[in-house]
C-alpha cells in the first residue's frame, strides 16, 4: 500500500526528493516499503522523525533547508486526528506550492493534494460484522484478523491548481474520487 502511495509522485513533473514524516516507533515495515519503492522509482527520501505536533517546526525547517520537492506523511494518529496539526502541515505545503501525499482523505478534503489508504467506511462496515458475530456468541479469539480490503485514492484538483501543478490525465483516471 505505501509503495503505491509514493509511486503516485513519479507521475508528477519534477519530483525527485520527497520528505517523509514518520514515527519510527510505528513505521518499521512501512518505512522499509517506502525506501524500497523510492529506490526503484529513483526518488531521494528525506526521512524526518515526526512523532507529534511538537516535532513539526523542526521538520518544516529541515524540509525547507533540504529543498524537498514533495511531502509524504505516513499514518500517524497524533497528526491525522488533530485538525490544528493537519492545518499546519497543509499550510506549510500550500505556502511552498509543494505536492503532498497523505494516508487519509481528510487531508485532501482540507487542502492536501492526494491521499491513498484504506477506505475507512468499508473498514467500519466490516467491523460491524465482527460486533454482530461477538454479540451472537462468537469468541473473539476465534475470529480471524482482518486486513483492509478496499483502498481509496483521492485527488484534489483545486489544490493542484493552487500550487500550479499540471496534472497528468493518467493520474486522475486512477483516482477513486476527485475533489474539484
Amino acid at each position: 500500500m505505501i509503495s503505491k502511495s509514493i509511486s503516485y509522485f513519479v507521475t508528477l513533473p519534477k519530483i525527485l526528493r520527497v520528505a517523509v514524516f514518520q514515527n519510527a516507533a510505528q513505521h518499521g515495515p512501512a518505512m522499509k516499503e517506502v525506501e524500497t519503492a523510492a529506490k526503484f522509482l529513483r526518488l531521494q527520501l528525506q526521512i524526518l522523525e515526526v512523532r507529534g505536533p511538537n516535532d513539526l517546526e523542526m521538520a518544516f525547517e529541515a524540509v525547507t533547508r533540504e529543498r524537498a520537492d514533495a511531502l509524504m506523511t505516513l499514518p500517524n494518529p497524533r497528526l491525522r486526528l488533530d485538525n490544528r496539526t493537519r492545518k499546519r502541515i497543509l499550510d506549510f505545503t500550500l505556502n511552498r506550492r509543494m505536492p503532498s501525499m497523505h494516508e487519509g482523505d481528510e487531508y485532501v478534503e482540507a487542502g492536501g493534494l492526494m491521499s491513498y489508504g484504506p477506505d475507512d467506511e468499508d473498514n467500519f462496515r466490516r467491523a460491524a460484522t465482527y460486533v454482530d458475530k461477538i454479540l451472537k456468541g462468537s469468541k473473539v479469539s476465534e475470529l480471524p484478523v482482518q486486513q483492509p480490503m478496499k483502498f481509496e485514492f483521492v485527488f484534489n484538483l483545486k489544490t493542484a491548481k493552487q500550487i500550479g501543478l499540471t496534472v497528468p490525465p493518467n493520474l486522475l483516471v486512477r483516482a477513486n474520487r476527485v475533489i474539484k
